[in-house]
């Protein structure tokens, strides 16, 4: 698939490049997406919810009632779970829900995922660039000129620029990653992927191993 490039200006500059079949021309494997995806999401949680058991509420452990002779079930201490303020039953507790992928399966993912915006000409080749300042004006005019205002943009860079990272920050629809942190997930939710030109060698060399 050929794609014209363009500058920070959205101007065509005349250059074309061959988006790699083996990379974005794939027959996308949607259970690899979404293995992908769910373990993005699992590994974005805390984990650190917890409720407090019977043997961790401060309060009296005298016995309420008599045994017997009260006419009412029999009770425990104010811990119990049967009162307000008590223990939780089987309450959560702190865990980690991270868990791994096979880097082929993870690969494959990534690709599915840049096939189908391939496919639905959702992909924005533009030259390496960087901005004089920080400067949240000057990213919504690069991305008005690249007719992407309105949608929800994926900008990857070929390296880190801090000047372009900063400028983009403040926006909600926006997001600014470097291609060795592409993942599935940012792809599939991304209205228009942006690429520069670096990120999309870096992007070719990386998965079309």
């Amino acid at each position: 698939m050929e794609v014209n490039v363009v500058n920070v200006s959205g101007k065509e500059t005349g250059a074309k490049v061959q988006l790699s079949e083996s990379v974005f021309g794939i027959e996308p494997n949607d259970h690899a997406i979404y293995l992908d995806v769910k373990q993005f999401l699992a590994n974005q949680r805390q984990g650190t919810h917890k409720s407090k058991q019977r043997n961790e509420i401060a309060g009296s452990t005298r016995k309420l009632y008599k045994q017997k002779g009260t006419g009412g079930a029999r009770a425990g201490s104010v811990k119990s779970p049967l009162f307000n303020g008590g223990g939780r039953v089987f309450g959560p507790q702190p865990r980690d829900y991270t868990f791994k992928l096979n880097k082929k399966l993870k690969a494959l993912a990534r690709k599915s995922a840049l096939s189908y915006k391939a496919k639905d000409s959702s992909i924005v080749v533009v030259e390496d660039f960087t901005f004089d300042a920080v400067k949240t004006k000057s990213y919504v005019q690069f991305t008005t000129d690249l007719n992407a205002g309105d949608v929800r943009t994926l900008l990857v860079l070929g390296a880190a620029n801090n000047n372009v990272y900063l400028s983009s920050r403040n926006l909600k629809k926006t997001k600014v990653i470097v291609a060795d942190q592409l993942n599935t997930y940012d792809v599939l939710n991304a209205g228009k992927l942006i690429l520069t030109t670096g990120a999309l060698k870096t992007l070719e060399e990386a998965l079309a191993k």
